[in-house]
């Protein structure tokens, strides 16, 4: 059993497939575990946040337990407590860690001093809650994934990163379409049309994440090609679903008809957030 959620490489291929499966389960009957009654959850926030702080905060909730939100500038880390210290006074208080934060190297220095699960929310390196939900729509939208192909198409981010980690333990073929100067490292970069051949999914994100105002033009400029819209998901396979993990920004990285189409599983990827975190936390505290 996993300490930790860090990156999702903690989970064998086993426990992913059974946190899946527990996930759809728990969105059948919401209130069916009571795994939290009686513990805590601290959450800190440092970015801003929709469907991670509701889905955490709704899903510990429903498991029985008190989520306990702390967003910046509520900690003493502000005035220069070192996470060593704020890892240890935690775990003797709460029950597990949640951190949305941006560098990775916070959510690993807390794991590493504290004495209950950290679970990464999301840094600027990897965001495993995320693929965790999107693992979860796809078995539910094709009843399988082992053998699935999911196309990712544009920057080489935290999402497409957490796609390939989660993707290769749970059998899900992952490929990634994006410029060159945008591509994650040691991931050969494709064409979108190359990548989204044969795929049952095209996922997509925003091109412009929170840090990266400052080359805003540049970026959009070099993911200009690689919009998901009609003609691109065209081209995948006929029953592909198209997938973004939100906030979109309709016209830019994805067209207006693809997100709010009848082939968009955008909205089902929100949902399962929640049940797939509450399967999560299921594991990290039994």
């Amino acid at each position: 059993m996993p300490t930790h959620f860090l990156t999702g490489e903690e989970l064998t291929a086993a426990e992913l497939r059974a946190l899946v499966e527990r996930a759809l389960e728990l969105k059948v009957d919401r209130l069916a575990s009571r795994a939290l009654d009686g513990k805590s959850v601290a959450l800190i926030f440092d970015k801003p946040s929709t469907r991670t702080r509701v889905s955490f905060e709704t899903g510990i909730y429903e498991l029985g337990g008190h989520p306990l939100v702390l967003r910046e500038g509520e900690l003493q880390l502000t005035r220069g407590e070192s996470l060593r210290d704020t890892a240890l006074v935690l775990s003797r208080m709460v029950h597990a860690i949640g951190v949305r934060t941006g560098p990775q190297e916070t959510v690993v220095e807390l794991a590493r001093y504290a004495s209950v699960p950290v679970i990464n929310m999301l840094t600027r390196e990897h965001h495993p809650c995320q693929a965790l939900a999107d693992l979860t729509t796809l078995r539910e939208r094709f009843g399988r994934l082992e053998g699935l192909k999911l196309a990712y198409v544009g920057d080489g981010n935290n999402v497409a990163r957490s796609l390939l980690v989660a993707g290769g333990l749970a059998g899900v073929e992952v490929a990634v379409a994006s410029p060159p100067e945008l591509s994650l490292p040691d991931v050969p970069p494709l064409g979108p049309s190359d990548a989204v051949h044969d795929a049952q999914a095209v996922y997509t994100d925003v091109w412009v994440s929170i840090g990266d105002e400052g080359e805003a033009e540049r970026k959009r400029a070099l993911l200009a090609p690689y919009r998901l819209d009609e003609e691109l998901l065209a081209k995948a396979r006929p029953d592909a679903v198209a997938m973004h993990c939100l906030p979109a920004h309709p016209g830019e990285e994805i067209s207006e008809g693809v997100l709010y189409g009848e082939r968009s599983a955008a909205w089902s990827q929100a949902e399962n957030r929640l049940h797939s975190q509450k399967a999560l936390l299921e594991l990290l505290l039994e």
